[in-house]
């Protein structure tokens, strides 16, 4: 069985439609969050992600260290392969960094600078 990675998804990576054209499959999803953060909205430039995922405007993280914040989402089980597809995925805007969950334990998230 390939090694895998967790990865915590709160936008357009929980998307039946999207999984399937970046990992090839529908991927099994654990609600979980992160707090300590919170969403801000950006616009894509990028036409293709615009085309997949059919949204100009995506959500992305920023940390707050603040309590009170917290964003919802799931963690997705990728494999090293899915998780560069979804690396290649992501505009420039968004930066892979190490998160703790409100569950315990890390994941994978994309966050602003």
């Amino acid at each position: 069985m390939p090694a895998t990675e967790r990865l915590f998804s709160y936008g357009t990576l929980r998307l039946p439609h999207v999984q399937r054209e970046l990992f090839g499959t529908e991927l099994p999803m654990t609600a979980d969050a992160l707090v300590g953060w919170r969403l801000r909205m950006l616009r894509i430039a990028d036409p293709d992600v615009v085309a997949l995922s059919g949204e100009a405007e995506h959500p992305i993280l920023e940390r707050t260290d603040d309590p009170m914040d917290r964003v919802d989402g799931a963690v997705l089980e990728v494999t090293t392969e899915q998780l560069a597809a979804a690396d290649a995925y992501e505009v420039d805007d968004y930066r892979r960094v190490r998160a703790q969950l409100a569950s315990g334990g890390q994941a994978w998230v994309y966050a602003g600078d």
